[in-house]
């Protein structure tokens, strides 16, 4: 089940089909033109345990990659910017 466009938190919540009690949040991440995917400032306040990243997304070829949410925050460097962001 997708979520409303911009709302905080996961993109995707997949559900156990029979009773609906376990649900799994789904973070993903499509990029079209760039390989390095936007973390924010602030590696706590990702939630997701899963997360989707799919690069060249608009092409015929796209890539995709499935991650946890402790490889991202391993996985994840940041900059030497005025903001400090993350990127993976």
């Amino acid at each position: 089940m997708p979520t409303v466009r911009n709302a905080r938190g996961a993109d995707l919540y997949a559900a156990s089909i029979d009773d609906e009690e376990m649900v799994i949040p789904i973070q993903s991440k499509a990029l079209s033109k760039r390989a390095a995917v936007p973390l924010g400032t602030v590696l706590e306040r990702m939630r997701s345990r899963w997360w989707i990243i799919t690069l060249g997304a608009n092409s015929d070829d796209p890539i995709c990659f499935i991650l946890t949410l402790d490889e991202v925050k391993s996985l994840a460097s940041r900059d030497k910017g005025k903001n400090r962001a993350y990127w993976l």
